[in-house]
């Protein structure tokens, strides 16, 4: 007996270090999604069509509530099962990177776009004069899968990635990858909304090629809320990620908003940037000059690592500006002690620290984007 017990007790403190080491907002979407899910399967609830997204009601009776209570109920087990699984990775890689109230605001706004999105395509499919399909007014969509086909296309934009792997079976060239799950997904599984998980890919292509650039506050209103007294209990736990200091501007850049502060969408030339919601995105010239935003071979989903602070409080990744070059490497830099203890307390090795700044000439970000590479 005692084997087992040892053996038990060591999955139990696994399972704990490894919910530990979620992000606050991540495990706080799990947590609300699998409680919902197990209130109502206790309470026997199963009047999914009064919660879900409904085109008709929310024009008709304009149940706007539907947006946000059909991302967060399910309707079975294994549907709650599988978008939480794919959430942890999508969400604990974007959430590092943006930060726990950011990420907050672009899911709701995420949901709000999607929400429009489906809308307006189920309108004109239902009333086209040529060959309407009405279904569509009256399809039931449920569940967090819009918001993670959001997720698929923006982490894959922000990887800088060229191939992305399906299930681990093959290969396909990362522009084409929500697509590819897209139809997989619709071939491989019966019951789920091919207009839900495809508005959830266009607010992706949207949000990543600079069209919701004005629909995002600058870095003030998240470091306002950030600091506002009804989230202090939130923001003391070492989960949280502080949006303070990652990204200078407002919205994290994608190879095609380089050099954009303002909307994507009423700046510029109106059809490229309409066009360019397709991804069209191939490897050249100026898809190598593109590459600095992100440096190096790029992030795979759920291998970036929260960097702590001193106190023990994880911190956003801080993303090296568009179009920003690495310094060249000077050989009579030495980094100084207070450089190194600063990245030391973040969790890096001494060695490489010294290193990296050495490759960084001192610059700190630079350095910590090195190491994070490395890591």
């Amino acid at each position: 007996m005692r084997p087992n017990i040892v053996s038990e007790a060591g999955v139990q403190t696994r399972l704990a270090q490894w919910w530990e080491g979620l992000p606050f907002l991540t495990s706080a979407v799990v947590f609300v999604c699998t409680t919902i899910y197990l209130v109502c399967l206790l309470a026997g609830y199963d009047s999914f069509y009064e919660i879900c997204f409904l085109p008709s009601a929310v024009i008709s009776r304009f149940q706007v509530y539907r947006i946000f209570t059909a991302i967060l109920f399910h309707g079975s087990l294994l549907h709650v099962l599988f978008n939480m699984m794919a959430l942890v990775p999508l969400g604990s890689e974007l959430e590092r990177i943006m930060g726990s109230v950011r990420l907050l605001y672009i899911i709701i706004m995420l949901a709000t776009t999607n929400a429009l999105l489906h809308l307006l395509i189920a309108l004109l499919v239902a009333y086209n004069p040529i060959k309407p399909f009405e279904y569509l007014m009256h399809e039931c969509a449920i569940g967090f899968s819009g918001i993670l086909f959001s997720m698929i296309v923006i982490e894959t934009s922000l990887s800088g990635q060229q191939y992305r792997s399906v299930f681990g079976l093959f290969n396909v060239p990362a522009k084409w990858y929500a697509w590819i799950l897209l139809v997989v997904f619709q071939l491989v599984m019966s019951n789920v909304s091919l207009l839900g998980h495809l508005c959830g890919i266009l607010s992706g292509f949207a949000y990543s090629y600079g069209l919701f650039n004005f629909l995002i506050p600058g870095p003030s209103f998240y470091s306002k809320i950030e600091a506002s007294s009804l989230l202090s209990t939130c923001v003391r736990r070492p989960k949280f990620i502080l949006c303070t200091g990652g990204n200078p501007s407002a919205f994290i850049p994608t190879y095609s908003s380089q050099g954009t502060t303002s909307s994507g969408l009423f700046s510029g030339n109106l059809w490229r940037n309409l066009s360019s919601w397709i991804p069209q995105r191939e490897t050249s010239s100026q898809a190598t000059q593109d590459g600095h935003i992100f440096p190096g071979r790029g992030r795979t989903l759920g291998s970036a690592q929260g960097r702590q602070l001193s106190d023990g409080r994880q911190t956003v990744n801080n993303t090296v500006a568009a179009g920003a070059e690495i310094p060249v490497h000077h050989q009579d830099y030495v980094a100084s002690e207070e450089e190194i203890q600063k990245l030391v307390s973040m969790g890096f090795e001494r060695t490489q620290v010294e290193v990296a700044l050495a490759a960084a000439d001192g610059d700190i970000n630079v350095a910590v984007e090195i190491l994070s590479q490395q890591g």
